[in-house]
């Protein structure tokens, strides 16, 4: 799949079986919904299409995520949510046999994946753990991130959720789990496994999940949302309501990069222009850009087309090893 944007004639919802959507960031911010993400979503089921809600935040069970989007007005059921968690789980299953000693870090989501793949949560270092694996909680302190250091120094395996550096909440961004895991992987020496995105394994097996073959990835970060469904060869959707904005798009990595680029989740109900290049200039439906001498110039109309051809012009130049100065600036010419 090429690094660059892609084009769609129909609707996503149309294009696509499923869409495998992030939470944090995407349809919620801490515990108040974004007032743009029920509608999209309930269009999108109505068009067909499957939604899997896959989730680096390891902290909840799914049944208390669904009964949470439903309160929220995003209706959802328990298994329609797979959890970084259940990832997790999943490697130490591929490791261990049931019945053996896990030292949890971590919330009750994380504690019940663990036990409901058959193994024996542990508290401290000195009970015989063959693994440590951690994941968010706002409960995680000190003293268990000491025991799992202790554990992890003394051979036990060390699985993280995930390596979110930042969550977002609705106060501003706040330390996330690979924050966290940080301090014992410091401690410790030794570098976690990760269970949770941008692993591709959690996008394939939430895709198995509902048997999709055209499966749309659907998020707000780059490092994570994006990076995983470039991992997995699957299209993803970057959505700027969450993590990641539209300079840190125009300045993407090959591998971070997103197939398509919206505002919100309204994304999902429109096509997509795919992107041209004519007489120097990258457009993409009523947006235009191009690189002059490393300065990212804007042509066209104002909105998220000009920022899917800034996005197109800035990777090409990037692609091609020319030298691009893209700033805060930069922005102002978009919207």
């Amino acid at each position: 799949m090429t690094a660059t944007l892609l084009g769609s004639d129909a609707p996503l919802h149309d294009v696509y079986d499923a869409a495998l959507v992030d939470l944090d960031g995407v349809t919620y911010r801490g515990p108040d919904v974004i007032p743009s993400a029920p509608g999209p979503l309930a269009a999108a089921r109505d068009a067909g299409m499957r939604i899997v809600y896959v989730t680096n935040n390891a902290s909840r069970v799914a049944r208390e995520v669904a009964e949470h989007l439903t309160e929220v007005g995003i209706p959802a059921s328990e298994k329609e949510v797979f959890t970084s968690a259940q990832a997790a789980a999943a490697i130490l299953a591929d490791r261990y046999e049931a019945g053996e000693k896990v030292l949890v870090v971590g919330g009750a989501g994380l504690r019940d994946a663990v036990t409901s793949a058959g193994f024996t949560i542990v508290e401290g270092a000195d009970d015989g753990a063959v693994a440590v694996v951690q994941g968010w909680s706002a409960d995680v302190g000190w003293r268990q991130l000491a025991e799992a250091s202790y554990a992890v120094r003394a051979g036990a395996s060390f699985v993280a959720t995930n390596l979110d550096l930042t969550l977002p909440t609705e106060r501003g961004f706040a330390p996330g789990n690979g924050s966290l895991v940080r301090v014992v992987a410091t401690a410790s020496g030794v570098e976690p496994v990760s269970a949770g995105k941008p692993e591709p394994a959690m996008y394939r097996h939430a895709a198995a999940r509902v048997g999709a073959e055209r499966p749309l990835v659907v998020g707000d970060r780059l490092d994570t949302d994006l990076g995983g469904a470039r991992a997995a060869d699957i299209p993803g959707l970057l959505v700027l309501t969450g993590v990641s904005t539209a300079l840190d798009a125009l300045r993407a990595a090959p591998g971070e990069r997103p197939s398509f680029i919206g505002e919100t989740l309204e994304a999902l109900t429109r096509p997509h222009a795919a992107p041209e290049l004519k007489d120097g200039w990258w457009t993409v439906g009523a947006g235009a850009a191009r690189i002059v001498e490393g300065e990212l110039e804007f042509g066209g109309d104002r909105g998220a087309d000009r920022l899917r051809a800034g996005c197109v012009a800035a990777w090409a130049a990037a692609d091609q090893g020319e030298t691009t100065h893209i700033e805060q600036g930069a922005i102002d010419g978009i919207w």
